[in-house]
């Protein structure tokens, strides 16, 4: 019988890809979510019945134990940005990933992967980064020969990020970033997920890895890469650490006031992870170490931001027809 692997929200946004690439590896894959049904674009990965979305709540021992009993691997990618309510920091990031991990062991699964990010540090001035750090110290407690993979900003046709800002560049002339010098080694999702099932398959050394991609720049240098992709000129305008933080709070003062229906474009924390650079560290394993060759920005963002370029899918053909010259 096919091994069995219960990817933790397999059907986010690194998720998928671990998903599709486990189940072309022949395994069985239960993805574990709060919502199956709004999973099933995960289905098709495998042939009938070899992927399937499950029950899962991360803050209940019953439940990861029910979707982890008699798998061979399991990988966490459950991770939050929001700080308050049940599904906060602490609940997800550490005390989740920790559930996760003692419940696996307990159950005698062999491998198990966790989905970190690069900046994790307990001793962090965000939030965030400390409670990925407690994650991973409680992951390798209890399954000490775990993969922790800690990828920098991730980019792929459903990220959040180039996504994001290449959508606001349809509504102002100008283009906001909190950081602007703030120093970013973007890896592709894919990479991420090639690294995963690697820890799947035992095919990586058990410890910490961190995932950057071939280049590094600053969010401003990302920022014009990304308007030369999508044919746009917009000034890129950085505001002030100060400034962000005083935004951050009228911002998440509204979302408190309106009992979350506005929430905030940025937060505090964010303001101070963007403080802090977030590339792979002198002397950190990474992609080298695990023989997988990063994939450039380059070679990814025109396949997928092509839609917000002025004309969209015929921005190409009409700057081909500019160039046509009659003889």
């Amino acid at each position: 019988m096919s091994k069995l692997v219960t990817i933790f929200g397999g059907s986010g946004f690194v998720g998928r890809y671990i998903t599709r690439r486990m189940a072309k590896a022949g395994w069985r894959v239960r993805v574990a979510v709060r919502r199956p049904n709004e999973a099933m674009h995960v289905k098709p990965y495998g042939v009938v019945g070899q992927v399937e979305p499950v029950f899962c709540n991360i803050r209940d021992d019953a439940s990861v134990r029910e979707v982890t009993r008699g798998a061979d691997a399991v990988v966490n990618c459950v991770g939050t940005f929001d700080r308050k309510g049940r599904n906060n920091f602490d609940a997800v990031q550490s005390e989740g990933a920790a559930r996760i991990a003692r419940i696996a062991a307990e159950e005698g699964v062999a491998r198990m992967v966790q989905i970190s990010a690069i900046g994790a540090d307990k001793g962090s001035d965000s939030i965030y980064a400390q409670t990925k750090a407690k994650g991973e110290a409680a992951v390798l407690e209890a399954m000490p020969d775990a993969v922790i993979l800690r990828p920098s900003v991730i980019f792929g046709p459903e990220d959040a990020f180039f996504n994001r800002f290449a959508g606001m560049t349809r509504f102002s002339p100008f283009l906001p970033v909190v950081g602007a010098e703030t120093k970013f080694q973007p890896v592709f999702v894919d990479d991420v997920a090639h690294a995963a099932a690697m820890g799947v398959e035992g095919h990586a050394t058990p410890g910490i890895y961190e995932l950057g991609g071939p280049d590094v720049d600053t969010f401003r240098e990302l920022m014009q890469q990304m308007l030369q992709v999508i044919r746009r000129r917009r000034l890129i305008v950085n505001i002030p650490f100060g400034i962000a933080g005083v935004m951050a709070s009228v911002m998440e003062f509204v979302q408190t006031i309106t009992f979350g229906l506005v929430p905030p474009q940025i937060t505090r924390d964010q303001v101070r992870s963007l403080r802090v650079d977030n590339v792979v560290s002198d002397g950190a394993r990474g992609f080298d170490d695990l023989g997988i060759t990063p994939t450039a920005m380059e070679a990814v963002l025109p396949e997928y931001l092509w839609r917000f370029r002025p004309t969209g899918q015929y921005e190409a053909i009409q700057e081909s027809a500019r160039n046509l010259r009659v003889d």
